[in-house]
């Protein structure tokens, strides 16, 4: 389990240029179901997950996977009953605990598995779930996701997972849940066709043939991996690599593509290092040198499987769009100078695999600051105003239909401005912050502080505000928790011109830098009226904000 960390101190892109296309349904009512998959009910609170021991046989010719599923955990409360998830038709067959096999009841897409007798606190248990069926097909992924059977420009099985929203339970029993991730990772077999190679998270230990012309691909996590990261991929692969010297020394950069891609992929994989060394500066050392680096070829746009970021952007610069003309999403140009699925999905890396929101109401934190590491590339590499005219462009993708944060404990993450909106909030408040290098040091410090770590957006918020001295409350609950567009209303006030916040939540002070009859200077507005002797204003540009002038 990702512990929570003390804070010592005071304390999305969107997926379609004008048609932003969120990960989960939206309910006006939630039901039983939403509660059991979003809370963290008793049948879970009792127990922490240490690893999982994932082993998947892949009939590719009747689309059918069958497997089991070793869990280790560790007893924290006297409790008899588990909650298991797996989405039908999936099913779990038989539950052992050593040789004792073990009773379960279904209630929806949760299985409650009764143990014989509760089990001493403090201990180290097992128990081994055996699951079959024929998994969701992937309407659309990743976005409506499940799994992806497909063939190659040769017509050989080309198969992929993609589950982020609809939920690792879609196709293997586990934990369905982000607060809790197994402590010491993953070991994930993959039987398929020996004509065929399987690639999974972390490092590949070894494969070996198996009876009737299969072959089984062992793959090794050792650091923590939320649920939704875990990932098959499976194809006529053909392997490339390098080595990146990064902040913590040699860092193993492996390549899985089609083999008739080989050649452009080694064209355009070249911005995997690039974005290496540019997050690196931004957001510290990447969190996973143990399990190395991989980018792996799909049959669907790409995703942020950890250590194994998954690709399918055509070998072209800018976003694909599903088939579309290669674009930008921000409509500045500045967007195709890299590959987009390569920087965001690797982006996530530091903000949603390393650093992992606890409930997915809080999943802005994966996906803004995601969408904000595009433009930090942009900076390291193309300049400041680059990144500046980037982020501003994004804004034309807002919508503000609803908050950016979620419902908790029913599975509802917020609106679809988590992306390109919650970009927007963190370049105002670099902004407002002023200073590059303790902007610098607060993104690396709460890489560092909430390392390998589930986390809370106030937990983040909280950080950021004491590492930058500032006090956030108003700002946060502003950006994140309303819908409105903090506005600069001004006025002519005979010499003067008047000025304050409206449209904002109580106690909004956020300074802002204007120009002022062509000179630059600071403001602090609030919702009452100020005055200031000049004749024209101009607001930074830089800040999320409307102006609005009045009679």
């Amino acid at each position: 389990m990702k512990r929570f960390s003390t804070i010592s101190m005071l304390v999305l892109v969107v997926w379609a240029a004008k048609g932003q296309t969120e990960l989960f349904k939206k309910d006006l009512e939630f039901t039983r179901q939403d509660s059991l998959r979003g809370a963290i009910t008793p049948e879970r609170a009792w127990w922490d997950l240490l690893h999982y021991d994932l082993n998947v046989f892949v009939n590719v010719e009747n689309k059918f996977i069958k497997g089991t599923n070793t869990i280790t955990y560790k007893v924290l409360n006297s409790y008899q009953t588990m909650q298991i998830d797996l989405q039908s038709p999936m099913k779990i067959t038989k539950v052992t605990d050593g040789k004792k096999e073990l009773k379960f009841i279904m209630d929806g897409n949760a299985y409650f598995i009764s143990l014989l007798q509760p089990k001493p606190i403090g201990t180290i248990q097992k128990i081994v779930v055996e699951f079959e069926g024929s998994p969701v097909e992937a309407k659309n992924a990743p976005w409506d996701g499940g799994f992806t059977w497909t063939t190659d420009a040769k017509g050989k099985p080309f198969i992929a997972n993609s589950n982020q929203g609809i939920g690792a339970s879609v196709w293997w029993p586990c934990k369905d849940h982000g607060y809790d991730e197994p402590d010491e990772g993953l070991l994930l077999g993959i039987t398929v066709p020996s004509d065929l190679i399987a690639v999974g998270n972390g490092r590949l230990q070894y494969q070996k043939e198996t009876k009737m012309g299969m072959t089984k691909y062992v793959w090794k996590v050792i650091n923590p991996i939320n649920n939704y990261g875990v990932n098959i991929n499976i194809g006529d692969y053909v392997n490339f690599s390098e080595v990146y010297n990064g902040e913590k020394g040699a860092l193993d950069m492996d390549y899985w593509v089609l083999r008739n891609n080989l050649e452009k992929a080694r064209l355009q994989f070249q911005d995997a290092k690039r974005t290496m060394e540019a997050l690196e500066y931004w957001f510290g050392p990447y969190p996973f040198y143990e399990d190395s680096y991989k980018l792996v070829e799909v049959p669907y746009l790409g995703m942020e499987h950890q250590s194994s970021v998954t690709y399918g952007n055509n070998y072209k610069n800018g976003y694909n769009g599903r088939g579309r003309t290669m674009y930008d999403l921000s409509g500045t140009g500045w967007g195709l100078k890299w590959d987009y699925i390569i920087i965001h999905e690797s982006g996530h890396e530091w903000f949603a695999n390393n650093i992992t929101s606890k409930d997915v109401a809080d999943m802005w934190v994966h996906e803004g600051f995601t969408t904000y590491s595009e433009s930090l590339f942009l900076d390291y590499f193309y300049g400041k105003q680059a990144a500046s005219e980037y982020v501003v462009g994004l804004r034309r993708n807002i919508v503000n239909e609803s908050p950016i944060i979620g419902t908790y404990n029913v599975n509802n993450e917020g609106s679809k401005d988590m992306y390109s909106k919650g970009c927007n909030v963190l370049h105002t408040l670099r902004t407002v912050v002023n200073n590059d290098s303790l902007w610098r040091e607060t993104l690396r410090g709460l890489n560092k502080e909430f390392y390998h770590q589930t986390v809370t957006s106030e937990q983040v918020e909280s950080f950021i505000a004491a590492n930058t001295g500032l006090n956030l409350d108003a700002f946060f609950d502003q950006y994140l928790r309303d819908i409105r567009i903090p506005v600069l209303e001004w006025k002519y006030s005979g010499e003067n011109i008047a000025y304050r916040w409206s449209e904002v939540v109580d106690g909004f002070n956020m300074p802002l830098d204007v120009k002022l009859d062509n000179k630059l200077l600071r403001l602090e507005p609030t919702s009452q009226w100020k005055e200031i002797i000049g004749k024209n204003i101009v607001p930074d540009v830089n800040y999320y904000i409307k102006v609005q002038e009045v009679n």
